[in-house]
């Protein structure tokens, strides 16, 4: 070592480490401009340093310009406030189970790469030549349609249609009842920013869709979670939850819940909407897989007639994930604050996408479309089973319908592990804790049915858990 360079003291170490802690929570806004910071004493006691420590990490923080001392109040921030950072907010996940990482995972796979992990079907799957048909007549088409915003609601005709649609599970929703968002993300994004401030408590199903977490966080929520049974959330648990935590909001889905494929039970739902009328809670409701069922499943809106349960969805997943529209239905008073809302953060929908859905969903082949994506989910689902149990990795349960398939990994396998080891081979999986709040779902995996044939999947699977 040179002899003019020095080796950073342990106290100088311990100095940084405080440094970084202010600075991370600047990024996070937990800290924001104004906001006093902890006193010396309690940021010492909390991270187990000296106040001495935390006094010159202050001092240097505020000769940096960061955070400014008030003589006799204390210190403050001073710095403008950092970018959100979504990564920073929330605990550290190792990328492989980061809900963020995995969706860029699997959006940014080329074609070259497998994605069993993913939330769509191929694309071979889709309806291309209806899409085809429908946009050369949508070419020919007033200007309007062509270049307009789309009115605030969104396409009449499209609302009556999707009334008529939830009227077959039972939801009474007139029109005027039901929004058009871009998308069933958006349709979450919207209540949130609707129903929510800083720091409220939302309630997720344990495991749930991973994004619920990345939008959340986003949205600077507490979040809890409840277990998830075979018939919807354990009341027992629920019970207990919204007794210590009293959340604001419940995000869950009822037809095929996502990552298990279980449908909620008839039972379940009356208790949950019992509890939620004592709690005073309000539950969303996302229906994004109901195309997908074979017989329909018992929905929350329904039974609750759209007085605290809110029902989104989206044509994502059957129509085109290219084709942005979504909507939201709720009671006449939620849907006029949503509306002021939804045109101050986009001002107006697509009129272009919001016909094509229509065009789309009255399409005389579009039931065909939907009985043969039936018929090859069910045959992709049995087949996939029985490839998954061949190597060792056994269904949570056997879902009704639809593409996902949660799995148990052999005794003691981690599926972190797992995934890491198969992106190293092209191959995009989604681990268990990437969906659970609590982290206890490290021997579990999702698979999408749909995108699941390939031979080179399993053979990785064995190598895999061979040296697992």
């Amino acid at each position: 070592m040179d002899a003019t360079q020095t080796v950073p003291a342990h106290g100088d170490t311990l100095i940084a480490t405080v440094m970084a802690s202010v600075r991370q929570r600047m990024t996070s806004r937990s800290l924001t401009p104004g906001m006093r910071l902890p006193s010396i004493r309690a940021l010492a006691a909390s991270m187990g340093v000296s106040k001495s420590t935390v006094v010159e990490a202050y001092e240097r923080l505020a000769a940096e310009g960061v955070i400014r001392s008030r003589p006799g109040s204390g210190f403050y921030v001073a710095a403008p406030m950092a970018p959100l950072s979504l990564s920073d907010i929330g605990p550290r996940l190792d990328r492989e189970v980061d809900p963020l990482w995995i969706s860029r995972q699997s959006l940014d796979a080329g074609d070259t790469m497998l994605k069993p992990g993913c939330g769509w079907l191929p694309a071979s799957w889709m309806p291309h030549e209806a899409l085809r048909r429908n946009l050369r007549s949508l070419s020919r088409t007033t200007d309007a349609t062509l270049v307009d915003y789309g009115t605030p609601l969104g396409l009449r005709p499209l609302r009556e249609l999707l009334a008529r649609r939830m009227g077959r599970h039972n939801i009474a929703a007139g029109p005027e009842q039901i929004m058009l968002t871009e998308s069933g993300t958006q349709a979450i994004d919207l209540i949130c920013r609707y129903m929510l401030e800083a720091g409220d408590t939302v309630l997720v199903d344990d495991p749930c869709y991973f994004n619920f977490h990345a939008l959340l966080r986003a949205h600077r929520a507490k979040v809890v979670s409840v277990p998830y049974s075979p018939d919807g959330p354990d009341i027992g648990q629920l019970a207990t939850v919204l007794e210590e935590h009293r959340p604001r909001l419940y995000l869950t889905n009822s037809g095929i819940h996502n990552p298990t494929g279980a449908s909620l039970s008839p039972v379940t739902a009356h208790r949950l909407l019992k509890l939620a009328e004592q709690h005073d809670l309000i539950i969303v409701e996302d229906d994004i897989f109901a195309d997908f069922e074979l017989t329909p499943a018992p929905r929350l809106a329904a039974f609750d007639g759209l007085e605290r349960v809110i029902a989104i969805g989206s044509f994502s997943k059957t129509l085109s994930a290219s084709l942005r529209c979504g909507y939201i239905a709720a009671k006449p008073e939620w849907i006029e604050g949503l509306v002021d809302l939804r045109i101050a953060t986009s001002f107006g929908g697509s009129h272009f996408a919001e016909a094509l859905v229509l065009a789309l969903l009255t399409d005389g082949g579009y039931r065909k479309h939907l009985e043969g994506l039936r018929t090859k989910l069910a045959r992709a689902m049995a087949e996939t089973a029985a490839r998954l149990e061949a190597v060792g990795i056994m269904p949570w349960l056997m879902p009704q319908a639809g593409m996902l398939l949660w799995c148990r990994l052999p005794q003691g396998t981690d599926a972190g592990k797992v995934a890491r080891h198969a992106l190293a081979e092209g191959i995009v999986l989604a681990p268990g804790n990437a969906f659970s709040l609590s982290q206890t779902a490290h021997g579990f995996m999702r698979f999408n049915v749909a995108q699941s044939g390939d031979e080179r999947i399993y053979r990785m699977l064995r190598t895999a858990l061979k040296s697992a």
